[in-house]
Order: structure tokens, then sequence, then C-alpha cells
């Protein structure tokens, strides 16, 4: 049954921003969409997407044309896989349009999955275990952990007052870089490069580089050139405040 044409566009570009903004990959956003699409009614719908816009249409005897701009981009994997699931009970008929739209606009204000502290907590404990996994001596354990908990937090804080994602990046990664090179002047630590090395591992973009390779691979040139620029800098910004530190205090 054919729904309302401005209630399918606004269903299908709140489903497809909540998934650009939470690390879903550009071919998963236009598969969502158009499958939203095709369950309400449309199957001839159109959409272009790139990181910092959708632009969605719908042809017919009423055509239809709209934009959404992404403003903000974090990763939450648990929204994408909640938009996912709405997806799939539309296309099986489970869900009205009514019902779906409801439905994502409490995804979207939904707070993230994980609290701050339980993000600090694996950050930290992932830097430590990266520092075993690089053969670093267990006596290193504890500073790294300290270090790549202390520098995640700060990253998190600093996200929520400064725009500039880029900014946060460099200041965390400037505070690793010092409490790790205190830690072995102090004598707390010993192997100075490799409890940097685990310690920003946890800012490292990880899931941004994957998703621009697979973005390229599937043909969406603009979305995969502009995460990967987007990966770059955010690697520079850890290595700039890393050689930063370095050059000043050590």
């Amino acid at each position: 049954m054919a729904t309302d044409y401005y209630m399918t566009a606004e269903l299908c570009l709140l489903a497809g921003k909540i998934i650009m903004q939470n690390g879903g990959e550009t071919y998963r956003v236009e598969d969502t969409m158009k499958r939203i699409a095709e369950a309400c009614g449309f199957p001839d719908s159109q959409c272009f997407v790139t990181p910092t816009g959708i632009i969605f249409a719908i042809s017919g005897a009423n055509p239809i044309t709209r934009l959404v701009g992404i403003s903000a981009r974090s990763t939450d994997l648990n929204k994408v896989t909640l938009v996912n699931e709405l997806s799939r009970r539309i296309s099986e008929g489970e869900w009205s349009a009514a019902e779906a739209l409801v439905r994502l606009k409490e995804i979207e204000r939904a707070r993230g999955a994980y609290p701050g502290w339980l993000q600090v907590a694996s950050a930290a404990i992932a830097s430590g275990c990266f520092l075993i996994m690089f053969r670093g001596g267990w006596n290193d354990f504890g500073p790294a952990l300290l270090a790549g908990g202390i520098g995640f937090a700060l990253l998190i804080s600093l996200q929520r007052l400064v725009p500039i994602r880029f900014f946060a990046e460099f200041l965390a990664s400037m505070m690793i870089g010092s409490l790790s090179i205190l830690f072995v002047r102090t004598g707390i630590g010993q192997e100075l490069d490799l409890m940097i090395i685990s310690s920003v591992m946890p800012l490292v973009p990880g899931l941004l580089i994957t998703n621009a390779v697979r973005d390229l691979m599937a043909g969406h040139l603009v979305s995969g050139l502009s995460k990967g620029a987007e990966a770059m800098l955010t690697a520079s910004a850890i290595g700039a405040g890393i050689a930063v530190t370095l050059s000043v205090l050590n």
C-alpha cells in the first residue's frame, strides 16, 4: 500500500541519516533507504549519499526531492543495528511508515549505548592489552592502561566542548605522550615507545579507514575519498600531538 510521499521521504532520510552519523557504510545507507521506500510503495526511488549530506528523490504522480545535511559523525553501531532491524520489519510489513517514523525519532534522540565511564575503562584495558600484544613487559601494563584511559577521557570531554574534532584528538595525544614520558622519568614505566603506541591505539580511526576502503571498492568514490581524507587528518592530528610532546619534553 502506497504511503504519503512526504512521510516516506522523511522516513528514508532519517534512517539514512542515523546510519551515516553513527559509522555505517555508504552502500548500507543507500540499500536501507531503497528497501524502506520500496516497502512503502515507491520502488523507483533514488538517493545520493555523502558523509555530509543525503539527497533522496521519489518519482511518480507527485515527485519529490529532499535533502538532509549531516554535520556531526561518531561511532555507535548499536544505532545502526536498530535501524537495520527496523527496516527489515518495515519490509516484512510488521510496521507502518508512521510507526517506524516515531521509532526512528526515538533512536535518534537516544543516548549512546555505553556510558562514558565504560568507554574510558574499555579504552584503558585495550591500551594495556595492546602493549602486551606489542611484546611489552607487564611492568608497563599499568602505565599504558592509565595513559590510554586518561587520554581517551580527555578526548570525550573535549569533543563535547570543542567543535573542531581534530583539535581534541591533537590534545588527547599530547596528554598521552606527556603521561608516558612522566611515567618513564619517574621509573614507573620503561618502554616509552611501546607505551605511547599502545595508548594511542583507541584514538586511531580504524572504522573510518575500513569504511573508506569498502566505499571505494563498492564504487562510492566521493564518500570513499572524503572518509579517507578524514581518517588521514585524524591520524595526522594524533601523530602531530605525539611529535610535539616528544620535541618539547623529551
